[in-house]
C-alpha cells in the first residue's frame, strides 16, 4: 500500500460521512431544508427535501465502498452541482432578510464558491479509485 492509498480512502470516507449527516438531516430536521427549494420548482418542497435526502445517503453509501467508489465520486459531483440552486436561494433569502443574523448571511454567500472545491475533491475520490 503506498503513502496516497490511506489519504485517498479518507478523502472519500469524510465526504461519505458528511454526504451521510446532510442526508440523515433531511430526514430528521426537513423544515430548513423546504426553505431553500427554490420556488420555481414545480411541486412541494418536502418532496424535493426528501429526494435530495435520498440522493446524499445514496452517494455517501457509494463512496464508503470501494467497489462503487468511482461511481459515487462522479454522483457526488453531479449532486453538489443539483442541489447549488437551493445553496443560491438559501443565500438570496438570507440577504433580503432584514432579520436574518449577519454571519448567517455572510455563511450563505462564502459557502456559493466552495461548491467548486468540493465537485473537485469528488471528481479527485472518483479518478484514485
Amino acid at each position: 500500500m503506498d503513502q496516497e492509498t490511506p489519504t485517498r480512502h479518507r478523502r472519500a470516507y469524510l465526504m461519505s460521512a458528511a454526504l451521510f449527516g446532510m442526508g440523515t438531516l433531511h430526514f430528521a430536521v426537513p423544515k430548513p431544508f423546504d426553505s431553500i427549494v427554490p420556488p420555481a420548482l414545480p411541486g412541494n418542497a418536502r418532496t424535493y427535501t426528501y429526494a435530495s435526502g435520498v440522493a446524499e445517503l445514496t452517494v455517501a453509501a457509494a463512496l464508503a465502498l470501494p467497489r462503487t467508489r468511482r461511481l459515487g465520486g462522479l454522483l457526488a459531483a453531479l449532486l453538489f452541482i443539483a442541489v447549488f440552486p437551493a445553496n443560491v436561494q438559501m443565500a438570496a433569502d438570507s440577504l433580503r432578510n432584514p432579520k436574518a443574523p449577519l454571519p448567517m448571511k455572510v455563511i450563505s454567500v462564502l459557502r456559493l464558491p466552495l461548491q467548486v472545491p468540493m465537485v473537485r475533491a469528488a471528481l479527485k475520490i472518483r479518478r484514485a479509485a
